[in-house]
């Protein structure tokens, strides 16, 4: 059997030899008895990663947003949070806990029916993403090929698609100014591609996810919503969009992340909130959040 697969516990579980390629070249082949886990990384980045969670210092500031007793019949529960400048909050939970609900309620995909979101101490409507956007909320979805990305389009029409009417003038675009941004970020996040007119389909995973998080960027968001940042990315690539996180943190950029990946929670957040059947059921520090603690709230 030949398996395909960038999930290392996959790997060390079910194979017998591992073979590593990169950028469509042959790397180096082992026994999975014969390997660490760290030396399969260097070999699939081409380089030794340290950390796979850099986590920066970061001061972080006063409140931007604040949820008060909000709820949506079925989904949400007396949801209570808060956020502060240059933090990065985590939502964990099982599958099913409501993280997902909670983050498109946040952003305005979906409505709440009670409840108040208080923006920099005033209490503000999010009727839709449009006015979450108006507010500087961005909203980075789970399946970036179905909500995130028009695959079929190139790289530079992704990223300044949101933000075609601040590069209009006169219902005419400035076709320079999109791609001035477009190079931007795609140099700022690393996004490995021959340019910013690749198809963004014949892109990697990890390469369309930094895609998704510069349209994201490209709106000069205040806050940052990213559910499943690094799903179905190689190690590589997760490593660099942690990075991205950090730094991004480390400017000032309020961050709530949602994940299922337990380790990247509590290596990359400033506090976890805990998630079971629509409500917040505990908030941790990152000092006293473990794995074991987390799942013991989460079952």
């Amino acid at each position: 059997m030949l398996y395909i697969s960038h999930r290392l516990e996959e790997i060390f579980e079910i194979a017998d030899r591992v073979t590593v390629i990169r950028d469509g070249e042959y790397v180096a082949t082992s026994d999975t008895k014969s390997v660490t886990e760290e030396q399969l990384i260097a070999w699939m980045v081409g380089r030794n990663v340290d950390n796979l969670y850099p986590k920066f210092h970061v001061d972080i500031g006063e409140n931007v947003l604040e949820l008060r007793n909000v709820n949506q019949e079925g989904v949400l529960k007396n949801i209570n949070l808060n956020l502060k400048r240059g933090e990065i909050l985590g939502i964990s939970g099982l599958a099913g806990s409501g993280r997902t609900e909670l983050a498109e309620a946040i952003s305005g995909l979906t409505q709440i029916e009670s409840g108040e979101i208080i923006l920099n101490g005033e209490k503000v409507e999010i009727k839709d993403y449009s006015s979450a956007l108006e507010y500087g909320m961005v909203y980075v979805s789970e399946d970036r090929k179905e909500k995130g990305l028009v695959i079929p389009m190139d790289i530079k029409e992704n990223i300044t698609m949101p933000i075609l009417q601040k590069l209009s003038n006169s219902k005419v675009i400035d076709f320079q100014e999109e791609r001035t941004i477009s190079n931007h970020y795609m140099e700022q996040l690393s996004i490995k591609a021959p340019s910013i007119d690749s198809i963004v389909g014949n892109l990697s995973g990890g390469n369309q996810q930094k895609v998704a998080i510069a349209k994201a960027l490209a709106c000069k968001p205040k806050i940052l919503i990213l559910d499943e940042p690094t799903r179905g990315v190689d190690v590589g690539a997760k490593s660099e969009i942690h990075r991205l996180i950090s730094q991004l943190a480390k400017e000032g950029l309020s961050i709530i992340m949602v994940s299922s990946d337990l380790p990247e929670i509590l290596g990359m957040a400033d506090r976890v909130c805990v998630m079971k059947n629509g409500t917040i059921v505990k908030t941790f520090s990152r000092e006293e959040a473990t794995q074991e603690k987390v799942l013991a709230v989460s079952l």
